[in-house]
């Protein structure tokens, strides 16, 4: 009448989890490129290059040589090479980047260390208006 628990007719049968995110814990060392459909989350040190679908965190303790390309990245340990963003890309105080950057959006907070070069796309500056001052009477 309920079936039995072996029935995988009712199971999901796409093995891909969302909302899922991946981390790279204090104290590993990767070496090699990573792709991730997720979020990802880097709190170790990672040697090569990283391409993300979702959003990038280097943590307080992380250190990242290499290239990374992502939807969105926060930055708050070290970073080395080149970031490619898509949406924004933050650098929090207390990071270190030295860093050739093309990003839609950047916010680097005071006291972080940023040492490269920053190409800004999709941005649309306002023209300047020249508004007259009241005059003084």
């Amino acid at each position: 009448m309920f079936g039995s628990k072996n029935d995988k007719s009712s199971s999901n049968t796409n093995p891909v989890a969302t909302n899922v995110s991946n981390s790279i814990v204090e104290g590993t060392k990767i070496t090699g490129d990573i792709i991730a459909s997720n979020d990802i989350r880097i709190d170790g040190e990672l040697t090569g290059n990283l391409d993300c679908n979702g959003r990038v965190i280097i943590g307080p303790q992380g250190k990242v040589e290499g290239k990374i390309q992502a939807q969105n990245a926060i930055i708050e340990g070290n970073f080395l090479g080149e970031i490619l963003i898509r949406e924004l890309l933050s650098i929090k105080e207390n990071a270190s980047v030295i860093a050739d950057i093309r990003t839609d959006k950047i916010s680097i907070q005071p006291g972080a260390v940023f040492s490269g070069n920053c190409t800004m796309a999709g941005q649309k500056l306002k023209p300047l208006v020249n508004k007259e001052m009241p005059q003084a009477k």
